[in-house]
């Protein structure tokens, strides 16, 4: 990290997680003064380190840590190396994370608690850390809803004693319903809070009896039906760039990057090699 690239902020939130702000920032002569937040603190140091005062103790938050913040705990937090700290983070209200786990039928009458404040969890910091670069990503909010429910469970229960769910269920009619649904909107899909209610089951019980169900969570399910439709009309000549407009890609380099790691070529290339040679 070099002292010359300057403090940079980025703060959004996105429609699919509603409930959910989101910062990516860089911060050298930041200082936070103490304070609370009504709902959980999920950070990633990036680069550098974050120094930080919470629970009566001074903590050093380098590279690749999980910093967790409980609902209105007081903390500080200022550079801990002179060049200072990258960061991402979510900030989920507390009602994301209650209706999360009333989703699977966990017990809510209490909000979870992180037991500690630094983590290193390798797997979860890669993972939020791909989910919040997915966020500003054009990616389906299906899979943005997906991706979202899927990593909170795992962090509250490796770090906030929250239970295991229960094994889902077969539901053999909302699963093909949903299939169809998919089918029918390849470039537009619904969201799986969208798709959930179209099968009348909550969204993250929906999921994980759609991924129990075919082996793979409903936007990977998607996306796989996306590139068998686009393999169907690059063999019928169709330009690689209008194949990406008509099943929704983000542009012609995302259905290119897709496409590989199915088929092993390029699209540009597979239509050529299906057309007829010219007379």
């Amino acid at each position: 990290m070099q002292a010359d690239q300057g403090e940079s902020i980025h703060f959004w939130q996105t429609p699919p997680l509603a409930g959910v702000e989101l910062l990516s920032a860089r911060y050298i002569d930041q200082r936070f003064a103490p304070h609370v937040h009504d709902g959980y603190v999920i950070g990633m140091i990036m680069a550098g380190a974050q120094r930080y005062r919470y629970r009566g103790a001074e903590h050093l938050a380098g590279c690749g840590t999980l910093v967790l913040i409980n609902p209105d705990e007081l903390h500080t937090g200022h550079k801990g190396t002179e060049d200072g700290w990258l960061y991402r983070a979510f900030y989920p209200d507390s009602g994301q994370i209650t209706s999360l786990l009333a989703e699977l039928e966990l017990p809510t009458h209490h909000l979870p608690a992180f037991g500690a404040t630094l983590y290193r969890d390798q797997d979860l910091v890669n993972g939020f850390c791909q989910l919040h670069r997915l966020l500003e990503s054009p990616a389906t909010a299906l899979q943005q809803q997906t991706v979202w429910r899927e990593l909170v469970l795992s962090l509250l229960q490796r770090h906030a004693a929250v239970p295991t769910a229960g094994k889902p269920g077969k539901e053999h009619r909302a699963v093909t319903l949903a299939k169809d649904l998919l089918h029918t909107q390849l470039a537009a899909p619904p969201s799986l809070e969208e798709l959930a209610a179209a099968v009348n089951l909550s969204p993250f019980h929906f999921a994980r009896v759609f991924r129990q169900a075919t082996g793979m969570p409903p936007h990977t399910w998607l996306m796989q039906q996306r590139i068998a439709r686009a393999r169907a009309l690059l063999q019928n000549g169709c330009l690689p760039l209008e194949v990406a407009m008509q099943l929704g890609f983000a542009d012609q380099s995302h259905l290119s990057r897709q496409f590989k790691q199915v088929y092993g070529v390029g699209p540009g290339a597979y239509r050529s090699a299906r057309q007829p040679p010219e007379s």
